[in-house]
């Protein structure tokens, strides 16, 4: 190999590794960006899992994307460590005597780093120059911890998937108590109290978007417990209190639920491209986005804006 390929295989190597371990610590300790590795092969795993044909194809989007997401980040590391330690095949490397010939392709080195970085460590080939020596080490402890760190962030997605629908759930019941003529109803308005409850677990779910993106395009087929078909409900109960004059309490904590819904849908339209120019119009084209709204899957622009207005600085 010459000097100039050699310098050039271990530049581009270097990128890969660069760009995997950067990817892998916005996407687990920090706010992933909207064109990051990550995000991109997320979002593209929504948008195929859209025009796929089944009703339950959106079920998929959350676990392959994780799935994807990692593999990817595995790919990088693999194939920038292999073209790292390419240009020092065969002479930078000990070969076992059972070995035939002595590898010299790029094939021989991505095994050694796919070996090295699943710490099989197989003994067949190892490094002998002193930066190998040191080089090798470090690509298992990476990918000891890249098999961490996926394990954690799978662990930490059930916890926020499942307040999510337990929100879901509760606002549910309050509709179909509402809506059941054989049953006296809640009272209106609700008590005080269940506003802030409302409103407290709601910030909780808008703060665990933010934190853990790839929840969003984790898909409920159970409706009682998909969070998109319920937020207008939410949006109603919180506009009924704040229509409240003769209870201030209710008037109060209504308005609180009304801000953090605000907040909730100008979030999720910034991160996650959701169109609308009002709360209402987000909730019902983020409705629309998981299927569960009236026009079924897709992105469909909403209608003549209408209902509570976002924030000025927080409109998409």
């Amino acid at each position: 190999m010459t000097p100039t390929l050699a310098v050039l295989s271990s530049a581009v190597g270097v990128a890969l590794i660069a760009t995997a371990l950067f990817d892998v610590f916005a996407t687990l300790f920090s706010h992933p960006r909207r064109h990051s590795l990550s995000r991109a092969v997320i979002s593209a795993t929504w948008s195929t899992c859209h025009h796929l044909p089944g009703p339950r194809t959106l079920g998929l989007a959350g676990p392959v994307s994780f799935l994807v997401v990692v593999a990817s980040w595995t790919t990088f590391l693999g194939c920038g460590w292999a073209l790292v330690y390419w240009p020092w095949m065969p002479e930078g490397f000990l070969h076992a005597t059972e070995l035939d010939a002595v590898g010299t392709s790029l094939l021989d080195a991505l095994y050694f780093s796919l070996v090295t970085l699943s710490t099989l460590g197989y003994g067949d080939v190892s490094p002998s120059h002193g930066l190998l020596r040191v080089a090798a080490p470090l690509e298992a402890l990476l990918g000891l911890g890249l098999l961490t760190a996926s394990v954690s962030w799978l662990l930490s997605i059930f916890p926020v998937l499942s307040r999510r629908r337990a929100l879901a759930y509760e606002i549910r019941l309050l509709q179909e108590v509402g809506n059941d003529r054989s049953d006296p109803g809640p009272p209106e308005p609700l008590p005080p109290s269940v506003y802030a409850d409302l409103t407290s677990r709601l910030v909780a779910g808008e703060r665990d978007l933010v934190t853990f993106p790839i929840t969003y395009y984790f898909h409920d087929d159970d409706p009682r417990f998909a969070l998109p078909a319920v937020m207008s409900h939410l949006l109603d109960l919180a506009e009924q209190a704040r229509r409240q004059g003769t209870c201030p309490d209710a008037h109060f904590h209504g308005g609180l639920l009304l801000r953090a819904i605000d907040e909730f849908a100008a979030g999720v339209a910034t991160r996650f491209r959701i169109p609308g120019g009002s709360t209402r119009d987000v909730l019902d084209a983020y409705a629309r986005d998981h299927a569960v709204g009236a026009a079924g899957p897709g992105r469909l622009h909403p209608g003549p804006p209408g209902g509570h207005r976002l924030p000025e600085d927080r409109r998409s």
